[in-house]
Parts: structure tokens; sequence; C-alpha cells
């Protein structure tokens, strides 16, 4: 596992906790990674969380997103390297409606138990 993680605000860039899973158990080498964004602007109330499930199911990523009371949006991204980049990217802009003004970017575990990708209530 990789401990090495910078941080990023709007630039989009870094990386994520890396695993290599054991050949033997996946038939191959997979990395997975994963991470937490925290949205914000206006990112509430124009279809973000919806948005964001949607790019990130069609990226095979799994995790969830929800809204917080501070008027941010956070999501935990697990998966491919590049999906993740991908959909960080997306991120910065949203969909039409959304007024994006920082991305930020964390660690955290890979939970080899998430599968799909949800939408959770308020926190």
């Amino acid at each position: 596992m990789s401990d090495d993680y910078a941080s990023t605000k709007d630039s989009g860039e870094g990386n994520a906790m890396n695993v290599t899973h054991d050949a033997a158990a996946t038939g191959g080498t997979d990395e997975i990674r994963a991470c937490r964004l925290r949205i914000r602007g206006l990112v509430q109330g124009v279809g973000f969380r919806y948005a964001l499930a949607v790019e990130a199911q069609a990226l095979g990523l799994a995790g969830w997103v929800r809204n917080r009371h501070d008027g941010s949006v956070e999501a935990l991204l697990q998966g491919a390297p590049a999906a993740i980049e991908a959909l960080a990217d997306w991120a910065h802009r949203g969909p039409p409606a959304a007024r994006v003004t920082a991305v930020e970017r964390s660690p955290t575990a890979v939970d080899a138990s998430l599968a799909g990708f949800a939408q959770h209530p308020d926190a």
C-alpha cells in the first residue's frame, strides 16, 4: 500500500491510496484506489449528486455521494485509478447548473465490501 498522497484543491491532481490485490485471488494484479472528494460552490439543488452518481456508475466506480450541511457535496470513490481521475476531473465542472469553486481530495482506505454507487442522505 502506498502512503504517498498529495491533497489538492482546484487542480484535480493527486493520487489516492493504492492497493494491489493478490494475483491468485483476482486472476491478475488489479490496482484499486479510494479517495474522498469534497466539492464546494453552488453544488446543492442543481442535480450534482444524481449526475455524479451517473458518471461514477458509467466509469465502473463503487462508492457514494451525499450533501453536507455546510453546502458542499462529499463523495467516496473506489475503483481503477483512471476512472477516479476521470470523475475527479468531471467534479471540477459538474452538471450544467453547478458552479464549482473548489474540489478537495483526501485519501481513504479501500473497503473491499463496497459495491455499487449510491446517493446517501445528507450529513
